[in-house]
């Protein structure tokens, strides 16, 4: 009995020594699992809206592939009771939409017998300000002008650049003469090809 009693104890020490840090935390080793993203699903939906029960004065339409590329319209009143219609489509390169019943807002406006008048003047105004500056009188008054000692200090300069370069015309020829004469006295070097494998 007293075996039976020491073997217990003896079991019960060694397992709370154990290792018990992976209780309750199966989750973490087990694997995760994840499924595929189901294929895209082509979607469409209208609605109709009015600011009174019984009114529309507003609809829209949708649809999409489920690819990205959408198609719709949708159209209102606007406040001067007209009715405006957008169709669009929506894709990978932007948003197209295309209007009706748009030409009145999209329209230039076109200038009033006053606005000409003040544009005319002042397309003259302009013409006239722009052929004076064009020209000014007086413009090279204003350039600075060469002293007698800037104008020997110039001529100088161009003697000196006129002496080098000469010089160094003259060195081009004499190293061209060197390389040539070099040639023609210099035994060529045979070197065959070496392949190594």
């Amino acid at each position: 009995m007293s075996f039976f009693i020491v073997a217990t104890l003896l079991l019960s020490i060694n397992y709370c020594l154990g290792d018990v840090s992976h209780i309750g935390l199966e989750s973490e080793y087990q694997d995760k699992t994840t499924t595929i993203p189901p294929p895209p699903v082509p979607y469409s939906f209208n609605y109709k809206a009015g600011r009174y029960p019984g009114h529309v004065d507003r609809f829209r339409t949708e649809s999409g592939d489920g690819a990205g590329v959408v198609h719709g319209t949708y159209s209102y009143i606007d406040p001067k009771f007209k009715i405006r219609t957008v169709d669009y489509t929506a894709d990978k390169n932007g948003f197209h939409p295309i209007l009706k019943n748009f030409e009145d807002v999209q329209a230039q406006p076109q200038d009033s017998e006053a606005v000409k008048l003040e544009k005319e003047k002042h397309y003259r105004l302009y013409e006239k300000i722009a052929n004076r500056n064009a020209n000014p009188p007086g413009l090279n008054d204003n350039l600075p002008r060469e002293t007698v000692s800037v104008a020997r200090a110039k001529n100088r300069h161009f003697e000196l650049f006129n002496k080098i370069a000469a010089e160094h015309e003259a060195i081009a020829h004499q190293r061209e003469a060197e390389r040539l004469t070099f040639e023609a006295t210099s035994v060529p070097n045979n070197v065959e090809a070496i392949n190594y494998y």
